[in-house]
This record gives C-alpha cells, sequence and structure tokens, in this order.
C-alpha cells in the first residue's frame, strides 16, 4: 500500500455525511471514495459501484464469514460493510475517504490505527430530526434513527476531529482544511523534502 492517508467520516445519520464528502470530492484532487457494500434496497437516484456496492444478505454473511471485510456491522436493521479490497485497490491510486456509520469507525480504529478519524456533528436535535423527516421516512424508522444518534454522539471524544455540520460550506471548508493539513504533516513531507535538502548540500 502506498503511503497514503485514509479519513474516516463518521456521525448519526442524516448529519450530512454523505453531502458533505461528495463536495470535498469534487473539490480536492488526490482523493478516492471508498464504496461500502450494503444489504439494503437501493434508494432513488443511487448508482451501483459509486454509491455502494447492492449485494443480497446472503451475499453480505459470505464475505463475513470469509473475512473479507475490514468492518461490517447491522444498522436499522441492515447490513454495512467496507470490504478490505476496496481499501488496497484505493489507497494504492490516492488518499482515501470513507463515510461510515459509528460502529464501523470504531471497528477500524481498532484494527488501523493510521486513519484520521472525524465526526460530523449536527447543529442540534431538532435540526438532525428535520433532516431525517424530510427523507420521507416511517415515523417508527425516524424514532429509531434519532435513538441511535443519542447514543451515537457519546462517542465523539474517540475521534480526532469535529466538525459541526450548520453551514454546509463551512464544514466542507473544515473538511477539506483537515484533509490539507494531514498531507502538509511532517510525516508526509518528510519524503518530498529529501531531494531539497539533498540539493543544498550539494552546493557545498
Amino acid at each position: 500500500m502506498r503511503d497514503t492517508s485514509l479519513f474516516i467520516i463518521s456521525g448519526p445519520s442524516g448529519v450530512g455525511k454523505s453531502t458533505l464528502v461528495r463536495q470535498v470530492l469534487a473539490d480536492l484532487r488526490g482523493l478516492e471514495f471508498s464504496v461500502s457494500h450494503t444489504s439494503r434496497a437501493k434508494r432513488p437516484g443511487e448508482v451501483e459501484g459509486k454509491d455502494y456496492y447492492f449485494i443480497s444478505r446472503d451475499e453480505f454473511e459470505t464475505m463475513i464469514r470469509e473475512d473479507r471485510f475490514i468492518e461490517w456491522a447491522v444498522v436499522h436493521g441492515q447490513y454495512y460493510g467496507t470490504s478490505k479490497r476496496e481499501i488496497e485497490k484505493k489507497a494504492a491510486q490516492a488518499d482515501v475517504i470513507l463515510d461510515i456509520d459509528v460502529q464501523g469507525a470504531q471497528q477500524i480504529k481498532d484494527k488501523m490505527k493510521r486513519g484520521i478519524f472525524i465526526f460530523i456533528f449536527p447543529p442540534s436535535f431538532e435540526e438532525l430530526k428535520k433532516r431525517l423527516y424530510k427523507r420521507g421516512e416511517s415515523e417508527a424508522a425516524l424514532q429509531k434513527r434519532l435513538e441511535s444518534a443519542r447514543k451515537e454522539l457519546r462517542f465523539y471524544s474517540q475521534f480526532d476531529y469535529l466538525i459541526i455540520n450548520d453551514q454546509l460550506d463551512k464544514a466542507v471548508t473544515e473538511l477539506e482544511a483537515v484533509i490539507l493539513a494531514t498531507r502538509c504533516s511532517l510525516e508526509k513531507q518528510t519524503k518530498n523534502i529529501l531531494p531539497i535538502l539533498q540539493s543544498f548540500l550539494d552546493e557545498f
């Protein structure tokens, strides 16, 4: 695997993770989206292989038995997971950004210490509720997601960065700032400055 970074974006359902990730992918170069697998049905407008890999529950469970996921979880009654092959494939080309649930982020944190973990906060409980209402889900599904959000917010302190998605443009700028700052870290830049340092030495 190349010396690439993994940016793990997580937070409650409805907080706007997917919208933020889409905008960042459009703005920044050298960034690949890790497409997750799911057993849920495709929603209107979603594209196979772009939004998710849509597979059956049987297929998903086979992949679990074969240890082909770096993380997986049951979220609102459906399987979601990130395959090891997807990470390896994308990381060979560029930095990788993942949009996953809190359970999945915790699993990756246990296995891969090199990831950058970013938690997306809603501006308030009421605003999150409004956003979920706009999805047109049933009252039962809505209440289930809100209850999950209450539990998931408790884990924010385990993440490296926190972004409050109140104003989309501001949240996008902050997420891009984290990615760009990581690329400028001493660890990442050391290999790039070696020939520069050498050029100074060659002059003496």
